[in-house]
């Protein structure tokens, strides 16, 4: 998928380079601390700040004797720096720089997520106002209720596509920690102030205790919340396939010239763009889990941990960003059928106004239950016998009692369910 589907941006932040020179970069911050509490030579600071660098394929080439990521990146920069290299690493362990690190590498990516959020944001924003008023048929249960518009519909996206913002960015602080304490997280060999001075630095927070590593709540935090964000894609590009059914076609991904939707069926045009995203969602649901069961580890630490997220952490956060990409490219060419949504509204012979009459015959003062039964009566006749629901309505001497045909008119009028759209667009998008 990555390969086929580039990410740049994104890809780049899960690049060697990228890790290493994170890994580096704590190294050398820890190493300035230590000079500030002359636990190191100024002169061997200097030497380490000019010369430490490392070389992927030498790191490569060194893991294949030690087995060991860590071990054979700090001997690759030891071969750059000299015998001053013997400062480097001083009281601390694989997971300070592994776990400071990865904090790092999700922040990275959280900040492009936030980036092609606002993006979706604004697409979606885009055609909420540009459908305000275009009315359709709500459904519940699959099944006709009362009308809405297409605007409102998005409006829903929008808000929800806000928390997920809001929840990424959460988790992004949730995640921006660091530890610099040693093997089992008791500072024994390294001062808990270089751990300070070494967030600090890097704009994370200290951890306020921690073992060996970092406790995976925090991660699974994190990639929960890519999940629920995947999982309100998904939402919505179920209800585009619903809507792009033949039978309903009130909005249609664009079919760009020369696609073909079918090797034996040149007349198919199918939801794949949305079809592909849930699909999607489904796999980063099964990332969520996988964090999930990374909480539980032996003792201070095991390492049955470090393998999920060497998968799951460039996998979640590069998927996402292709996901969360696609999806606002859809919007933004979404077609919409404003007149076949009329059309649909309006198939059910009007028994979508029922509720407007029942509280019509209730203002009259019908109890409620002897109301209701005089309603469902002559919609369920409406259904059954393909009538016209307020032709009925206007026949039945229990309603004409009650109600003039000019109030019945009234409630048969759409516009009565466009009243409070501008108030819950407001409230969405904030005032014009």
């Amino acid at each position: 998928m990555i390969k086929r589907y580039s990410r740049p941006k994104m890809e780049a932040v899960w690049s060697q380079e990228n890790r290493f020179q994170k890994w580096l970069d704590i190294e050398i911050k820890a190493c300035e601390a230590m000079a500030k509490m002359g636990e190191i030579p100024e002169s061997a600071l200097k030497n380490i700040k000019e010369r430490a660098g490392f070389d992927i394929s030498r790191i490569d080439e060194i893991e294949k004797t030690t087995k060991h990521d860590v071990v054979a990146f700090l001997t690759s920069v030891a071969e750059k720096v000299g015998p001053d290299s013997r400062f480097i690493h001083r009281g601390l362990t694989s997971s300070d720089i592994l776990d400071t690190s990865l904090a790092l590498l999700l922040r990275e990516a959280s900040d492009i997520l936030i980036e092609d959020i606002d993006r979706l944001l604004a697409a979606i924003k885009k055609q909420a106002f540009a459908h305000r008023r275009t009315l359709m048929i709500g459904r519940s249960h699959g099944i006709h209720a009362e009308p809405i518009t297409f605007g409102l519909k998005l409006a829903i996206w929008y808000a929800e596509m806000s928390r997920n913002r809001e929840r990424i960015l959460r988790a992004r602080d949730a995640i921006s920690v660091g530890k610099v304490s040693g093997a089992v997280g008791t500072y024994s060999f390294v001062d808990p102030s270089i751990e300070a001075y070494v967030c600090d630095q890097l704009g994370l927070k200290p951890a306020l205790v921690s073992s060996q590593i970092l406790q995976r709540d925090r991660h699974a935090e994190y990639f929960t919340t890519l999940a629920i964000t995947a999982s309100s894609i998904d939402k919505f590009a179920q209800e585009i396939r619903l809507l792009q059914r033949t039978e309903v076609r009130e909005a249609e991904e664009y079919f760009s010239p020369g696609q073909k939707g079918s090797s034996a069926m040149p007349h198919k045009r199918n939801p794949v763009l949305s079809e592909n995203l849930s699909g999607l969602s489904r796999l980063m649901r099964s990332y969520a889990v996988a964090s999930l069961e990374d909480i539980a580890l032996w003792h201070e630490r095991d390492i049955s941990h470090s393998s999920v997220e060497r998968v799951i952490a460039p996998d979640a956060t590069i998927l996402l960003d292709f996901m969360l990409d696609r999806f606002t490219k859809l919007i933004e060419t979404l077609v919409v059928y404003p007149k076949r949504m009329l059309a649909n509204l309006h198939m059910t012979n009007g028994v979508i106004f029922s509720q407007m009459v029942l509280l019509k015959l209730i203002e009259k003062g019908i109890t409620r239950e002897d109301a209701y039964a005089i309603v469902q009566k002559n919609a369920m006749e409406s259904w059954e016998k393909n009538l016209e629901f307020k032709e009925l309505l206007l026949k039945d001497d229990k309603v004409r009692s009650h109600i003039k045909a000019a109030d019945l008119e009234e409630a048969f009028r759409v516009e009565n369910f466009l009243t409070h759209v501008d108030l819950i667009f407001e409230r969405v998008f904030g005032s014009p």
